[in-house]
């Protein structure tokens, strides 16, 4: 069992800055693949960016490749996600969520979820 609580959310403008934090409670952060998912309201819950037990294989979907960039601190228990060049289509909530063992692109081959976190981009 894990417990990740999101981060870092806010308003910003097109064009800007934020970085997601993701702090992880409980045992063996650094044994799971940490993720990043965003809903927007009316959309299904649609995959960001993930990175394996070890830091490695990070992994981003298209419209976010080349502006946003996860990586993690298992000393920490903290996954970021920091994202620059904002565009009001990153507006949604963003979801921290954890794989264990294993690395996957899809809501449902993950165990646990935060609460989000509101990420707001105005034109």
């Amino acid at each position: 069992q894990v417990q990740l609580v999101e981060s870092g959310g806010g308003l910003v403008q097109a064009g800007g800055s934020l970085r997601l934090s993701c702090a992880a409670s409980g045992r063996s952060f650094s044994s799971y693949t940490m993720g990043w998912f965003r809903q927007a309201p009316g959309k299904e819950r649609e995959f960001v960016a993930r990175i394996s037990w070890n830091g490695g294989s990070p992994y981003y979907v298209d419209s976010v490749k080349g502006r946003f960039a996860i990586s993690r601190e298992n000393s920490e228990n903290t996954v970021y996600l920091q994202m620059n060049t904002l565009k009001p289509e990153d507006t949604a909530v963003y979801y921290c969520a954890a794989q264990y063992k294993t690395t996957g692109s899809r809501v449902g081959e993950y165990d646990y979820w935060g609460q989000g976190t509101q990420v707001t981009v105005s034109s």
